[in-house]
């Protein structure tokens, strides 16, 4: 990378709490239970920066992280060794095997050929069920003790497609892999995402994997009282103008002003993850003050009204209102996709 980048101020950025991720992390494993928190930390941890990541929740006791590709274990491997246990969630591929054969992860098993092609190496393994998802694992009918004979089981897990809703598909999947945990001779046992936690202790099992709750979303009434914000987006302020009546704002005039006001434009846009579905409903704040998005959010600039803020000026910076079950209803976004959208032009600074 050219040197030069460290000298040129960012128009925008995240502002990330690191102590909202280590208390989060802290409550979710409070609220597991028997069972120990371990942590999702794929697609860069949910778009935060894995490393600064896992050095933080290292550092406040977890021992289990999730990573989707060998890519993204390798990544965090020198902060891990000696200290972590990380599994691979997308298992092992013939041409992942030779680095994984020299990692000190492991493989989530999640197929008939998987297993074929990890057995014979004697290395310890996780296994993933298919309890219902009907995405990766193995299925319950195509379990058979015979088959893992020999072989060093770390956790035997499964994957709760609706935790977020009180629906019979949790009670099903949670019997269908209680009954196959019968067959997979584990030394631990994992089904609970940040959702299934809050299902209650039946779901905990040994290792609970909180994911999206880590970095600040709430998909059950029972976690918004133990989860806090972590990123907050932050824009400076290119321009400041004064609309008239009549006057239109942005692509295809989706705001009209109906009265004299002041506008400003802020340097980020759906290129940095603030979608178009921000577009009229989202929110900027400066010390209280709520400042409306005010039309077409475009790819690198965004309005908002400053009627409540007139003082603001060129080169001062507002807050972007991003609580995730917030920005998710003003832009009917999945909190998932509003967390690991944010983009990589945007700086993230831990506080």
């Amino acid at each position: 990378m050219d040197d030069r980048n460290q000298i040129i101020p960012a128009t925008a950025k995240v502002k990330l709490d690191a102590n909202a991720l280590v208390a989060n992390w802290r409550n979710l494993d409070r609220l597991s239970g028997n069972a120990q928190a371990g942590a999702a930390v794929k697609a860069n941890a949910y778009g935060l920066g894995v490393r600064d990541v896992v050095q933080k929740l290292v550092v406040a006791g977890c021992r289990d992280f999730f990573v989707a590709n060998w890519q993204e274990a390798l990544e965090i491997e020198d902060l891990t060794a000696g200290v972590a246990a990380v599994s691979v969630l997308n298992g092992v591929r013939e041409q992942d095997m030779l680095f994984a054969l020299q990692s000190a992860a492991k493989p989530v098993i999640n197929s008939l050929e998987q297993l074929g092609r990890w057995k014979p190496s004697g290395k310890t393994c996780d296994v993933m069920i298919n309890s219902g998802m009907n995405r990766l694992g193995i299925n319950r009918d195509d379990l058979d003790a015979e088959l893992f004979t020999g072989m060093s089981i770390d956790l035997a897990m499964s994957h709760l497609a609706s935790a977020d809703e009180d629906v019979v598909q949790n009670e099903d999947q949670l019997a269908c892999y209680k009954a196959a945990l019968e067959t997979v001779p584990s030394q631990r046992n994992s089904l609970a995402n940040s959702a299934g936690i809050a299902l209650g202790s039946a779901y905990h099992f040994d290792v609970t994997r909180p994911g999206l709750s880590l970095y600040g979303g709430v998909q059950r009434p029972e976690l918004k009282a133990l989860i806090q914000q972590v990123a907050i987006p932050q824009a400076e302020i290119l321009q400041v103008r004064s609309l008239q009546p009549g006057d239109k704002v942005g692509y295809n005039a989706q705001y009209v002003a109906d009265h004299a006001h002041d506008i400003a434009t802020l340097a980020m846009g759906y290129a940095d993850g603030y979608l178009r579905g921000f577009s009229n409903s989202g929110v900027f704040t400066y010390q209280g003050a709520r400042l409306p998005v005010l039309g077409r959010v475009s790819m690198d600039l965004i309005a908002i009204d400053l009627s409540h803020a007139p003082a603001l000026k060129e080169e001062d910076w507002v807050d972007c209102e991003y609580d995730l079950q917030t920005a998710s209803a003003q832009s009917s976004l999945s909190q998932y996709e509003l967390i690991t959208g944010l983009g990589n032009r945007l700086p993230r600074e831990w506080t």
